[in-house]
Formats: structure tokens, sequence, C-alpha cells
């Protein structure tokens, strides 16, 4: 079989979300295909192209298949539909009434697209409906329509060309089996109490810099911040933070870093230790990302994409903020500064003008 099917299920847990039972669940899914993506809390991705001869059922038969067992072996009412990609697959769930099954075919696709609200199309948060509103396009078939250069243009290069794309039902997404790991992190040690705000930044900015670049090689995002600091007395101040989008973006997690060490409101407190941890990691695939950055953001990306670049063929600390290198270290070692990668670090209380 040629073309892809891939199942989006949604399970109806009981609210609060009981993990055992869901975990459970997607040990049943993988009975009828060992391709099966976890979507947290309450769904999941099958890939059952090749399950379909292996069952000699048609895609439908075999979403029923889904459901009685669920239903059967653990009393959970599943919502399944059926698509040619998993952008597709999903949007029809949300659409499908509970405890039923949907069935998309590829000469369908059109028809039931583009009427839609560009709202509903994956990608498409709350500001970026709206500026495409603010144009003139209000359905998904109204994007679809709209050249590909206007909405570069618009939108940038990377989102207009994905945002076209989805508009026309494309999504080369593929299940992703391997499990996503939970949280990442990294810390900073210091040889000796240290008492300056100054310092204390410099720190976050290179656990920012390594968090983002050890989610982007592993192609996750994430959706929280947790900042951990330890003082010389061994006590520990604790804050997190959900992010508005998940992200793997250095100045995105820098920031937010910043805001969660200005929570904290240390005064002369003596730092042994800092570690930034990011939580609720998912696919990078899976995260969306509103269009609300100005040219500034636009090329601290593209300075991004450059120094992961060249660290990959270098190695660690080729390209580094201008706050992270001393003049005495670049001019050793050779290392450039990216001043516009990401934002500059905030004065301190004692150095406000």
């Amino acid at each position: 079989m040629n073309q892809r099917r891939i199942l989006h299920a949604h399970f109806h847990l009981p609210h609060p979300v009981d993990a055992d039972l869901y975990a459970q669940l997607l040990t049943l899914a993988e009975g009828i295909t060992p391709r099966v993506q976890a979507l947290p809390p309450d769904a999941a991705h099958l890939d059952i192209t090749g399950a379909l001869r292996y069952w000699d059922r048609d895609p439908a038969e075999l979403a029923t298949l889904l459901r009685l067992r669920t239903l059967a072996l653990h009393g959970v009412q599943t919502t399944c539909a059926i698509a040619p990609n998993r952008m597709l697959a999903a949007m029809v769930a949300a659409a499908t009434p509970p405890g039923m099954t949907t069935v998309i075919e590829t000469e369908d696709i059109e028809r039931w697209l583009r009427p839609r609200p560009v709202a509903s199309l994956h990608g498409v948060g709350p500001a970026t409906a709206g500026k495409l509103r603010t144009y003139g396009l209000h359905t998904i078939g109204d994007v679809a329509d709209t050249p590909v250069p206007t909405l570069v243009r618009l939108f940038g290069a990377a989102a207009g060309r994905a945002l076209h794309a989805h508009a026309r039902g494309q999504d080369l997404r593929t299940v992703q089996t391997q499990p996503v790991a939970k949280s990442l992190g990294a810390e900073r040690s210091f040889e000796h109490d240290v008492l300056d705000p100054v310092e204390h930044r410099r720190a976050l900015l290179s656990l920012a810099e390594e968090v983002a670049a050890r989610l982007r090689d592993q192609r996750q995002a994430a959706g929280g911040l947790a900042l951990t600091v330890r003082y010389a007395d061994r006590s520990s101040s604790t804050r997190s933070r959900t992010l508005t989008e998940a992200s793997a973006h250095t100045r995105a997690i820098a920031t937010t870093a910043y805001e969660l060490y200005g929570l904290l409101a240390l005064q002369r407190a003596r730092v042994r230790i800092i570690s930034l941890r990011a939580q609720d990691l998912r696919p990078a695939g899976e995260a969306t990302q509103q269009l609300t950055f100005g040219p500034g953001d636009d090329r601290a990306l593209a300075i991004e994409a450059v120094t992961d670049r060249a660290r990959a063929r270098y190695g660690p600390g080729t390209l580094r903020p201008a706050a992270l290198a001393t003049s005495t270290k670049r001019a050793d070692k050779g290392i450039a500064s990216a001043k516009t990668f990401l934002p500059a670090l905030p004065p301190s209380e004692g150095n406000r003008p």
C-alpha cells in the first residue's frame, strides 16, 4: 500500500488523567501497530499503513477494533480519525463527535479542508489567525490560494512556506516511536561564592545557550523552565514557569531564565550553583510559534542557525554571545561573538543608570 494512513486516537480519560491508564492504552495500541507516538496526556498517533495488510481490514475497521478494545478492556471511549498525514488526522479528530470514527481519503482533503477557519490549521495560534484575518484570509482555502511570496513577505520565509503547505493539506512529519525525555537540564558551579548579579546573569546566559542547543540537537522543544539557585549554606530556591509557547530557541529560553532570576529578588546572596532545567519536553515538530517576532528576532534566529552549524562542525564554543567571551579568550582561541544572538544582559541594580 503506497498511501500512508495515520490514525489519531483521542482517549476520553477521566479527570484527573490517570497516567497508568494512559500507559496501558498506549500498550494496547501497540498491539495493533508497533508505530505508536504518544501525545500526552490523552492522545496518540498510530501509523497503520502496514497494519492494514497484517489485519486484512480497511482503516475504518481497524479504528473500530481499537475503539472496541479500549472500551471493553479499560472502559475508555475513543475518538478516531484517519488521514494521509498527522496534521490532517489531528484536525479531523478535533471535528469528529466523541466515540466516533472519521476517515479522510486523499481525494477528500481539499473539499474538507478549504472551508474551515484559519484558526483550526496546524501551527496557527490566535496571533497568527488574527493577522491572517487582517489581510482578508479567513478560511484555509483563502490561505491555500494566496501566493507563497505573499505569505513569505507577511510571515517570513520558513513560516510562510509552512503555512502554505499546511493549507494545502501537506505534512511531512512521521510517527516517532521513541519516547521523549520529560526534562533536560544543565548547571554551573562557581569556584567560590559569588555575590555579583552580573556574574549570576552571565551564568544564566551560558545555561540558556547550552540547554537550547541540546534541545535543538535532540529535535525537542521545552514547554516550561525551572531555575534553581543553591547558596553557600546549602539551601536553595527554585522558580518555574510555563512558556507561552514551547520553544528550543536560545533567545526565548534566556529571556525566561532572566525573568525567573528576577523573581528570586536576591539581595547580596552568596551563590554557589545555578541550574536551569527545560521541562514538559515534546518533539520540535509539535511546537507552534506565534508570528509576532520583529526583524531583530529574525536576525537572532538566523544567527542561531549559523551557530548550530558551526558547533556541529567545530565543536561547542565556536560562536558565542559577546557577554560570554572575554577579549583575551577571543584573541587566544579565535572565538567569534554574536551580539544579536541573545537579549543583552539586564543591568544589575547597582549598575543601573
